[in-house]
Order: structure tokens, then C-alpha cells, then sequence
């Protein structure tokens, strides 16, 4: 189980597979397992990193939490794996992370998939995000994460997959970091706002949503994909906030020919 100490934080992280860098960035949740569905096809051709968020699953539970943090803790990462430069799909939080590596670490990004992510707290977000709090601070960690796919899944997934659900629940508990460090990182997700930098992305990006998620719905990867130069949006009919999980062959198809044509054009090594 391989962890690096960098920026104060030990963080565990996992690689699969062999050829140019490719990172997986998790969501709210931040574990890497979020993309086991992902990992045979990715990994074919590409070196995936995964790693655990600051504060979730076999990582460090620092005091502060922020994404501007928890980019720092990836960019460091990078450094101590000598990663230059590698490709990203972020999920959600995870594409919060990569807003602010494409935006302060350019080069760092070869290119980015910014999926089921937004641009900052409106209305609906945080209404969500206040009813999840709520969630944890009445009821405790348990009743939290059997809410979650409420917020993350179609009806129609969770209707024809309540054992697998209840199994994943029972694992995620199991692992959960205390309800003070969840709603830490909810906070930090309620503050996040780049949007007044989104112009100065350069790295080729794509926005990937899909039409029935509730959590972020679809204008948000409008706004996205119209404030970052250059970026291209893709949808797909349904999956939910949690798409990755729940059509993955869909996924993997779509993220991997953006992620195959950009690495066409940057030919970035493969990782040693």
C-alpha cells in the first residue's frame, strides 16, 4: 500500500497498468476506488494514477481542507512520482482539483476531463449540500453515506442494484473519516469559486456531463465549457451525478477518444 508524505500530508496512491500518465481524480468521497470501473480499460495504454483526497480513505486527516489544498497535495504528488506533465479526468471535486492545476500549473496538464464538475456554489448546490450536512450532523456518518446515491444515481440504478449498494455502503462506512472532517470538506467545496480564472486555462479540455444529474446538473458544464477556451462539451443521455459507475462502457468510450487524440498531439512519455 504505497503512500508519499508531501505537503504535509500522507497520501496514498495506487498505479495501474503501463505507458503515458493518466490521473484519475475522485469526487467529494475522494477515494481512488471510485474508478475501479475505469481502471482495465485506462490502464491498457496508460499509467493511471489514483490516490486518496486529504482527510478520506488511507490518507493523512490534516485540520484544513480546501481544493485549492487538496490541488497542492496533487501537484506535490506528481513532483515526488516525477510526473511532468500527465493527462486528467476529474470527477466532480475532482474537477474543482483540476480548475486550479490547469489554472496555476499549467504545464502540468497535458489535457483535462472536467466531468460532472461546476464552476461555484449557486442556490441549488448549496441547498443540496445543506440538506447532506444536516444528514450527518442529526443522524451520524452511517445515515450520510446511505443518502448518497439518493444524490448520485438515476432511480432506475438504484432500483436494480440495492445489494451491490448496500454492499459498497457497508465498505464505505466501514472507511469513512469522522463527520467533522466530511463536513470540512463540504465546506471547502461550498467556498470554491474560479470562476473569474477559468479564461486563463490553456490546457485542451473536455466537459463531460450527462442530462439526468441532479447534483450538477447540466448548466453547469454549459457555463464550464463556455468560460474555458477552447473546451469541448460532450454529453451522454443518462447515468446520473455518478455516470463513471453506472454506464461505464459509455464512459470509458468517450473519455479515453478524447484522452487517446490529445495524447496524439502531446506525446507525453511513458512513465518510468
Amino acid at each position: 500500500m504505497p503512500t508519499r508524505t508531501v505537503n504535509g500530508v500522507e497520501i496514498y496512491y495506487e498505479t495501474h497498468g503501463s505507458g503515458p500518465p493518466l490521473l484519475l481524480v475522485a469526487g467529494l468521497g475522494g477515494v481512488g476506488s471510485y474508478w475501479n470501473a475505469q481502471i482495465p480499460a485506462f490502464s491498457k495504454r496508460y499509467t493511471v494514477i489514483l490516490h486518496d483526497h486529504r482527510g478520506t480513505g488511507r490518507s493523512g486527516r490534516p485540520d484544513q481542507y480546501s481544493v485549492e489544498l487538496m490541488a497542492q497535495d496533487l501537484v506535490a504528488l506528481m513532483d515526488d512520482l516525477g510526473i511532468e506533465s500527465a493527462h486528467f479526468v476529474g470527477h466532480s471535486t475532482g474537477g474543482a482539483i483540476g480548475q486550479v492545476i490547469a489554472i496555476e500549473h499549467p504545464a502540468r496538464l497535458a489535457s483535462m476531463v472536467q466531468y460532472a464538475a461546476w464552476t461555484k456554489a449557486d442556490a441549488l448546490f448549496r441547498w443540496s449540500f445543506e440538506v447532506r450536512k444536516t444528514l450527518l450532523s442529526a443522524a451520524g456518518v452511517g445515515a450520510y453515506t446511505h443518502a448518497t446515491p439518493i444524490f448520485l444515481m438515476p432511480p432506475w440504478f438504484i432500483r436494480d442494484n440495492d445489494a451491490r449498494l448496500r454492499a459498497e455502503e457497508e465498505k464505505a462506512v466501514a472507511g469513512a473519516p469522522p463527520a467533522h472532517i466530511i463536513e470540512a470538506r463540504i465546506d471547502a467545496i461550498l467556498r470554491f469559486d474560479q470562476c473569474s480564472n477559468l479564461l486563463k486555462i490553456k490546457t485542451p479540455t473536455l466537459v463531460l456531463c450527462v442530462k439526468d444529474d441532479r447534483l450538477t446538473p447540466p448548466y453547469f458544464s454549459e457555463d464550464l465549457a463556455r468560460m474555458i477556451p477552447g473546451a469541448r462539451l460532450a454529453w451522454l443521455e443518462q447515468g446520473g451525478h455518478a455516470c463513471s459507475q453506472v454506464v461505464p462502457e459509455e464512459f470509458n468510450a468517450t473519455v479515453l477518444s478524447f484522452v487517446d487524440a490529445q495524447q496524439a498531439r502531446a506525446q507525453l512519455p511513458v512513465l518510468e
